[in-house]
């Protein structure tokens, strides 16, 4: 299932992509005529001729889904790009390409079609709606939507995990920018560690733990790895604000994924030489004054070298930071659910269109 997925998002189409309604088996029945003068064709069958082969009749994606699903909230909100990025962070194709990969998950005791299950779980991550609206908009309790958005994240947690792939060198080369090429041609990934606000917790251990001293609140911390090319190929666990880089880098099986020959790009935070020399892995990362008063021509060149191509693995945190709840203050119910959620938001950000654009040819 989870090869399905990733073979299924690598052929969806940009511009005329494919309809969750399955395929015509038949052509539609010629319409009967009216009497009355002023109308001719029967309408009830010119509304719904989906199967046509004419290139001018535009289709609706979501007028077909609920052809088939039933009355949907969907159908009403979803309606194009615009509206499907609002919502999901992600085109329309890409969302009900998902619904017709994620529909055997799920469950049958709820009635609420899946469409809109998969919506509203969407709109929470996105949006970071409360229950309470989210029940509102999809005529549910607050009850049924906490069971639907449970459900989905735990769901979508384990199989969006083929959607952040670690390259394999020959693929990492293969597209590394020119940026990378000319000044960093070894590099196989950037790494740095984000940051969400988290609710303060009542006990007084786990405020403890979870107090940033870099941010001076309440945090979750989470490594973020990705390829020269803008790719997430790494997200790790979420972690107590306190904890330093170097213990995320080396708890999280980060270096698992490195072999021998690799080098890692990161900020002066980690200190984590000692353990990728153990693997000979090669860190870069810029140069600092230590008990020095300035650095040198040399290092100062190379500091902004790398500081100029370090910045993509910001600009990656960013996309994640979309999903607004990430951005915002993370309640305390949504804890246990939160390493499901980094998965999805970073399995998400990977459908996107690819962060550097290459140039083209002319």
């Amino acid at each position: 299932m989870k090869l399905k997925i990733l073979l299924i998002m690598k052929n969806v189409a940009t511009d005329s992509p494919e309809t969750c309604q399955p395929a015509c088996e038949a052509e539609p029945a010629t319409p009967k005529f009216r009497d009355a003068q002023t109308q001719w064709e029967d309408p009830s069958h010119v509304d719904h001729m989906y199967c046509s082969t004419t290139p001018s009749v535009k289709v609706d994606k979501a007028t077909q889904c609920e052809a088939e699903m039933g009355p949907t909230v969907t159908s009403t909100m979803v309606i194009d790009d615009a509206r499907s990025r609002l919502y999901t962070g992600v085109r329309m194709v890409q969302f009900f390409t998902l619904v017709t990969v994620l529909l055997p998950f799920s469950k049958p005791s709820i009635t609420l079609p899946v469409v809109d299950q998969i919506l509203m779980t969407l709109m929470k991550l996105k949006l970071n709606l409360i229950l309470g609206d989210i029940a509102h908009r999809f005529n549910v309790s607050t009850s049924m939507a906490s069971i639907v958005i449970s459900h989905w994240i735990d769901v979508m947690g384990e199989q969006f995990k083929v959607l952040i792939p670690w390259l394999p060198r020959e693929t990492i080369r293969a597209t590394m920018p020119l940026s990378f090429q000319m000044n960093y041609p070894q590099t196989t990934c950037i790494i740095d560690c984000a940051e969400s606000a988290m609710q303060r917790a009542t006990n007084h251990d786990s405020r403890s733990d979870t107090f940033s001293q870099y941010k001076s609140r309440n945090t979750v911390k989470y490594l973020v790895a990705v390829a020269p090319n803008g790719l997430i190929m790494f997200i790790s666990d979420a972690y107590a604000g306190r904890s330093s880089d170097k213990f995320i880098t080396m708890d999280s099986g980060f270096l698992d994924y490195l072999r021998a020959g690799d080098e890692v790009m990161a900020d002066r935070g980690f200190t984590i030489r000692d353990l990728l020399d153990e693997r000979r892995v090669s860190l870069n990362i810029p140069a600092f004054t230590y008990r020095r008063n300035q650095l040198t021509n040399e290092e100062t060149t190379r500091t902004r070298r790398v500081a100029n191509v370090r910045i993509h693995v910001e600009r990656a945190i960013q996309r994640l930071k979309v999903f607004k709840i990430l951005s915002q203050t993370v309640p305390i119910s949504m804890a246990p659910k939160l390493d499901n959620i980094l998965t999805i938001c970073a399995g998400l950000v990977n459908l996107k269109s690819p962060l550097i654009r290459v140039p083209r040819e002319v």
